[in-house]
């Protein structure tokens, strides 16, 4: 059974190349979200075994997203997604309970690695 992905970040164009790289490399995007609310929604649908998860969108940023997740799973795994320069938000997200992060722009390889880190695969 292929790996189940929640996609989340405001900008549809930074949502598809993850998408494409996820589904190149085996895994099942079952959901995308573009900000924090539709986030913790999405997660209570699909119970994805990841997500992933941009820091600073619009409505409610990813931090708070995560925070939310973490109280509604303690075990959620989920991997942030920030620009460079966000370092004192991804000290933040780690601390929240996120498992890594990736920087923008995306680098395919970066992108799996944390994932089969964060999965154990």
């Amino acid at each position: 059974m292929s790996n189940r992905i929640l996609v989340v970040d405001d900008a549809a164009f930074m949502r598809m190349m993850i998408r494409d790289i996820l589904t190149k490399n085996g895994y099942e995007v079952v959901g995308e979200a573009q900000d924090g609310a539709q986030a913790i929604e999405k997660f209570k649908e699909f119970k994805p075994d990841l997500v992933t998860m941009d820091i600073t969108m619009p409505e409610m940023d990813g931090i708070s997203a995560l925070k939310e997740i973490k109280k509604l799973d303690g075990a959620a795994k989920v991997i942030m997604c920030s620009a460079m320069g966000q370092q004192a938000m991804v000290i933040d997200a780690i601390q929240a309970g996120a498992k890594d992060f990736i920087v923008k722009p995306f680098q395919a390889d970066r992108v799996i690695e944390a994932i089969k880190k964060t999965l154990g695969s």
